[in-house]
């Protein structure tokens, strides 16, 4: 694995995922000071979900790289940007900086190639998004979802879909395309049954 530094934006059930991309509204003037060095350095920003609260607030130990893809830089200095997901890393160490926005000494995981699904998990699959989203009264496009190649599918999903914070990280963490599709499976039968009552959490 490839040792780097990164910057951090933790944000919690915002997910990135190698080769999908995330739109972000940047106001806040840490988060502002750390696309400007992003920009200038190498536009690389480190996505993380917070665990908890605290100050600094606790992280998970595994978060997704993003390359700044696109960017609209407004006259009262927001950004709204789009990063390009890259690998995914794990937190070795966070660092003692001076900048306001945090940063981390993190070790790069190798992307592997697009995998895909067998015909069995991407017909479950395609099944109980439609029974997700019927429940949840989402329109949904689903000839051009049907068109979309495993890997957009499933991490698209990941991405959008309603669910928690400890849900979101189980996902980025799912060892396979195959153990994500799974995954997203069984939490759709579980936010399914608890709608959204507190209970709807899983941990």
């Amino acid at each position: 694995m490839t040792v780097t530094r990164l910057s951090i934006f933790p944000l919690p059930g915002a997910l990135l995922l190698p080769r999908m991309h995330l739109p972000l509204h940047i106001f806040e003037p840490r988060y502002r000071a750390m696309v400007t060095d992003s920009l200038a350095r190498d536009r690389r920003i480190g996505m993380i979900q917070p665990r908890g609260e605290g100050d600094p607030v606790p992280l998970f130990d595994i978060g997704c790289v993003g390359r700044i893809a696109d960017v609209e830089a407004l006259d009262d200095g927001r950004f709204n940007l789009v990063l390009e997901g890259l690998a995914r890393f794990t937190v070795v160490r966070e660092l003692e900086v001076s900048t306001p926005f945090r940063q981390i000494e993190a070790e790069l995981e190798p992307v592997a190639e697009p995998e895909t699904l067998a015909l069995a998990e991407r017909a479950s699959l395609e099944l109980e998004s439609r029974r997700f989203a019927d429940a949840q009264g989402y329109a949904v496009d689903w000839e051009a979802v049907t068109r979309l190649d495993d890997e957009s599918l499933v991490n698209g999903i990941a991405q959008v879909a309603p669910f928690d914070a400890a849900s979101k990280q189980a996902l980025l963490q799912a060892d396979s395309l195959a153990d994500r599709a799974s995954l997203i499976v069984q939490l759709m039968h579980f936010y399914g049954r608890y709608g959204d009552e507190e209970t709807a959490t899983l941990q």
